[in-house]
This record gives C-alpha cells, structure tokens and sequence, in this order.
C-alpha cells in the first residue's frame, strides 16, 4: 500500500490518480501509525513550509516521516515534500524542517517568481531521471549542503537541484503528476527501485 502524506493542503488527488493509473493501491493519511506502516510512501507537498511543518507536528507526522525514511523503505517526496526534507526555509524563518539533509531552501531572486509551466531537467547521475520537460509551480528551490545528492538539474535564472537521490529517498521540485508522459514514466521507474 502506498500512502499519501495528508497535511492538509497537499495535491493528493492528482498525485493518487496518477499512482492509481499505474496499477498502485493508495491510501492519504496523516495519521503516524499508517505513514510507519506504508510499503511506499509519496509526500506531495503545496503551500507554505511554515504552514506544513506545523500541521505535520501538530499530529507527529513529522517524527513519523523521519522513521519510516529510516527504515530503508521507498520515499518520494514533490514539491515542498523535497524541501520539507531540509533543515529550513527561507519562506518562513525560525521554522525547521526534517533535517534529513543539510541546507536549505532559498527564493528565486531573477526571473518570474514563482516559477509556473514547464521546464526542462538535465540528469546529472545515472537514476530515475532522464533529460525532458516537467511542470513546476516553485518560489524557493533547495540548496543542499552535499551536492552529491542531486540527481537533475534545471536552469530558471540560475542552476538549480530539481531532483535529488540518496539511498531510499527519491524527490522532485517539479510535479510529476501533472507532467504527462514524462512523469508517469519517472513515477513508473520509481514504482520498480
């Protein structure tokens, strides 16, 4: 069973009908026992850090997440589900995140902000990702302290990670749910590591 990390605001339901597409079984709860107890578990994550990160503590989801990720099983996190995975954020000061990572998550200081419509992302390692266009909606985009987790790259007024993998933990910047093709393909490989 898959299950969908329910805060609140999430964008579950594009993201369980894509799953759902491929065959998968899933459940949205922000409940700990169903995160701990998840074969696989998705953190589709929109709105404001602060906002997330108290709703996640509010129900010890937050605890939750850091165990299930470190029992080794498949994570994937979108969005502010990648960011959340950080230590903190520029959108809201003094608020931690996860801590799964070292860094932080900044805003973009050239361009439109946010970020709307496709953009194309360059693999960097060999993984999940190939080079194509997925659909972001993004202000801020992490900086991880130890580059060798970024797995894809994309180009908004400067370079930025836009996907990363370590170990167990796959997440993206961009939405794979509303990327077409393109990201029910990168959601079908992750469905098979």
């Amino acid at each position: 069973m898959i299950t969908l990390v329910d805060y609140g605001v999430g964008n579950l339901k594009s993201v369980r009908n894509a799953l759902e597409h491929l065959g998968q079984k899933c459940r949205a709860s922000s409940e700990p026992e169903e995160i701990l107890d998840a074969d696989r578990l998705v953190f589709p994550g929109v709105g404001s850090f602060g906002f997330m990160m108290a709703s996640l503590r509010k129900k010890g989801s937050d605890a939750a997440i850091r165990d299930y990720i470190s029992s080794g099983r498949p994570f994937l996190g979108i969005c502010l589900g990648l960011q959340a995975l950080f230590e903190e954020s520029e959108e809201s000061i003094g608020v931690s995140g996860l801590g799964i990572f070292k860094g932080k998550s900044v805003r973009f200081t050239a361009g439109k902000v946010p970020q709307i419509g496709w953009n194309k992302i360059t693999p960097v390692k060999n993984g999940l990702f190939r080079e194509g266009y997925a659909y972001f909606v993004n202000s801020y985009y992490v900086v991880p302290e130890d580059g060798s987790i970024i797995a894809a790259k994309t180009d908004y007024s400067l370079e930025f990670a836009s996907a990363i993998q370590y170990r167990n933990i796959t997440a993206v910047q961009f939405h794979p749910e509303k990327s077409g093709e393109f990201g029910i393909r990168i959601l079908e490989r992750w469905l098979k590591c």
